[in-house]
């Protein structure tokens, strides 16, 4: 899936896909990109169950709605509120379900006037390509990450593997957290990769920079690196939006 779209003085190129991989017997990631408005959201539902699929196609149905209904220009109260009312919706799911509903989410919603507002929380990322430096622009919401700041483990331990399903924040929690939200520039050359932690734990940073970097069409690059989720092992499900700026 590749398509451009307008946001004020710039246009936007928008690719994205996911992949199964080999361990699940269903792909429990969702994957949205909307021209009008432009918007790119991915969504990972937790587990395997029928609540991991109501809670990722939950959040994405109810965070796209509140955006398109939003007033415009976009601000952070209006990414705050969406991201509440999925976190609502979630929760009213998991509520009616007799396994786990709960899913992370990232969501790239360019505000029509030169920047973008990206909203995360739990696991899956934001990155961002500018001028050859590949930078993470949001944090992991778990206890492998506060381990690996703090230094409580090392980073390829069993303690740190198993601190990674540890998320201190996700839609379906119960004390409904809010997300991160940030504002980023928009400047001609940009790549804005979101994915979920399929593609950011089996596909390396270097390897990521390297396609980000490669001048390849949006659709070339995500269709490289799902292959190389599935190279890997496929441990988990793999999904990627990049948004390219000119």
């Amino acid at each position: 899936m590749e398509f451009a779209a307008r946001d004020g003085a710039r246009t936007l190129t928008f690719a994205g896909g996911t992949e199964i991989g080999r361990r699940y017997r269903a792909n429990f990631d969702v994957l949205h990109l909307d021209r009008d408005p432009a918007l790119a959201i991915v969504a990972d539902g937790m587990g395997d169950s029928e609540g991991s699929a109501v809670a990722s196609r939950t959040a994405v149905d109810v965070l796209v709605a509140a955006v398109r209904a939003a007033r415009r220009p976009l601000g952070p109260a209006a990414i705050r509120d969406a991201v509440g009312a999925a976190q609502q919706q979630v929760r009213a799911a998991g509520a009616r379900l007799d396994s786990l509903t709960g899913c992370t989410l990232t969501a790239f919603v360019p505000d029509g006037e030169g920047a973008a507002w990206i909203a995360q929380i739990g696991d899956s990322r934001a990155y961002r390509l500018r001028d050859g430096l590949l930078e993470l622009l949001t944090v992991d919401h778990t206890a492998a990450w506060l381990g690996a700041v703090y230094g409580w483990y090392p980073a390829d331990s069993q303690q740190a593997a198993a601190a990674r399903y540890m998320l201190h924040r996700y839609l379906g929690h119960p004390d409904s957290p809010e997300p991160d939200v940030l504002n980023v520039t928009l400047r001609p050359g940009d790549v804005y990769c979101l994915c979920t932690d399929g593609v950011a734990e089996q596909v390396s940073y270097e390897r990521l920079r390297q396609v980000l970097g490669s001048g390849d069409r949006p659709g070339e690059m995500v269709a490289a690196l799902l292959a190389d989720t599935v190279a890997d092992g496929g441990r988990d499900n793999a999904t990627l939006a990049l948004t390219l700026v000119a």
